[in-house]
């Protein structure tokens, strides 16, 4: 088999399972509207016991769930709000989309968050239904600086946890102690409404407190842990000084901590996922039955430097090859999650998934019949317009052919610059969801 038929059965595993976690499909899902019976998820909701309903949200898939809502809804939709990223927005009838900077917060973030805020302070009454709308890129969205803090303090703070390697968890645990809305404070501020949150988890292991930094939900993040994470990454005396101080008022309490469980703010509140990285994996596996492959499931929990588990991929790879362990060829290796790279000193443009392709692609130098992709789901890889980039056994004698050092270029964590003379790079555009990453090693081997 060639190496652009490999590339084709990859493209077709991607498209199917960027298609299962299409939002607008998701929210239809587990929205239905009978009468006035509003079902979510197994839940009935008698809208006669409501005056008004609400919609706000933030995330890259806030434009499509926002339209999803509308198509259910209609007319019963009071009034809306949803921030979503620069490009991601999509025409709305009853609900206001906004755009903003991701992942680095702006001033229109700011404009967005404080008339979320204020929307849902002015509606907030027994008799109104809250939907939120949450997805990936939620916590650099919905931004509403806590007293003390200014954006520029947000921005590079933000800037440096990035830059530090500090996983999607631990970014956003900073994100809800700097903020009026994270971490459950908005359903502090909608109570005592009846608040339902629609979710697509972009997140390892779908944990509803740090999907968006869970403005909806009980947050277990403390003070401490806080100062714990900015001095494990050596950023403790890098960050402003008001971040410093709002941190230190909350250890010795003088800033009261995030809604925590059991807090009766959060007594109306019901949060459901509607789609994930286990749903696009389930079908990327299907897929590739289909198309003749044997597919092993590696996990959806996979996190760790992006170039080690890269290696790990093609180590798997030559396996099989090998021995035709842990399955035979054809097959195709499956993973989800989310990866963090260490930036250096001077680094280059790149992303988690177009580092993972050219780590692989120095492993599986030489090899034929192995191809190794990784793509974020929402159709951007770090500051690029590229979702990811393809790697197999040409890709470094290719590169080199042009006067490129795949290795060098690894160091500097320059990896768009390196496939993007070759034509290596994945561009989907903007698909308007994140579940995370989707990796995908096919191996058929040089008899094919």
């Amino acid at each position: 088999m060639s190496p652009t038929d490999l590339r084709n059965d990859a493209d077709l595993i991607i498209k199917a399972a960027l298609a299962s976690v299409d939002p607008s499909r998701a929210v239809k899902e587990a929205l239905s509207l009978e009468g006035d019976q509003l079902t979510v998820g197994d839940q009935a909701i008698d809208l006669k016991r409501y005056q008004r309903i609400i919609v706000v949200g933030a995330g890259k898939a806030g434009a499509p769930m926002a339209q999803a809502v509308e198509e259910v809804l209609g007319r019963r939709i009071g009034a809306g709000r949803v921030v979503v990223k620069d490009g991601h927005g999509a025409p709305t009838e009853a609900i206001e989309i906004m755009e903003a900077s991701h992942p680095v917060p702006d001033d229109r973030g700011v404009e967005a968050g404080r008339s979320i805020a204020e929307l849902v302070r002015q509606e907030a009454a027994p008799d109104t239904l809250f939907l939120c709308l949450l997805s990936g890129g939620g916590s650099a969205l919905l931004v509403a600086p806590a007293d003390g803090v200014s954006l520029a303090d947000k921005q590079q703070t933000t800037r440096l946890l990035l830059a530090s390697g500090a996983d999607i968890g631990e970014i956003n645990a900073i994100r809800k102690h700097l903020s009026q809305l994270k971490g459950g404070n908005l359903a502090r501020l909608a109570a005592p409404g009846r608040l339902i949150s629609l979710i697509i988890s972009d997140v390892v292991g779908d944990r509803l407190d740090v999907i968006a930094s869970g403005p909806t939900v009980a947050d277990r993040s403390t003070w401490e842990q806080c100062r714990d994470i900015l001095t494990r990454y050596g950023i403790w005396d890098q960050v402003p000084d008001p971040v410093r101080e709002r941190i230190q008022q909350g250890l010795d309490g003088v800033v009261p901590d995030t809604p925590k469980p059991g807090d009766s703010a959060l007594a109306g509140v019901t949060n459901l996922i509607v789609s994930s990285n286990r749903m696009a994996v389930d079908q990327a596996l299907g897929q590739a039955r289909e198309l003749g492959y044997a597919p092993l499931l590696l996990s959806t929990t996979i996190e760790g430097e992006t170039k080690d588990v890269a290696r790990m991929h093609a180590a798997m790879a030559r396996e099989v090859l090998a021995s035709g362990n842990p399955l035979p060829a054809p097959c195709c290796l499956l993973s989800g999650g989310e990866t963090t790279v260490t930036l250096g000193d001077d680094p280059g443009v790149g992303g988690r998934n177009m580092e993972f392709a050219l780590a692989a692609a120095l492993d599986l130098e030489g090899l034929s019949g192995v191809l190794a992709v990784s793509v974020g789901t929402d159709g951007t890889d770090g500051p690029t317009e590229a979702a990811g980039a393809w790697a197999d056994g040409e890709s470094v004698a290719r590169g080199a052919a042009q006067g490129l050092k795949a290795r060098r270029f690894l160091e500097r964590h320059d990896a768009y610059n390196y496939f993007q003379p070759l034509g290596d790079l994945i561009v989907t555009g903007p698909t308007r969801t994140n579940v995370m990453d989707l990796r995908l090693v096919l191996v058929r081997g040089p008899q094919e």
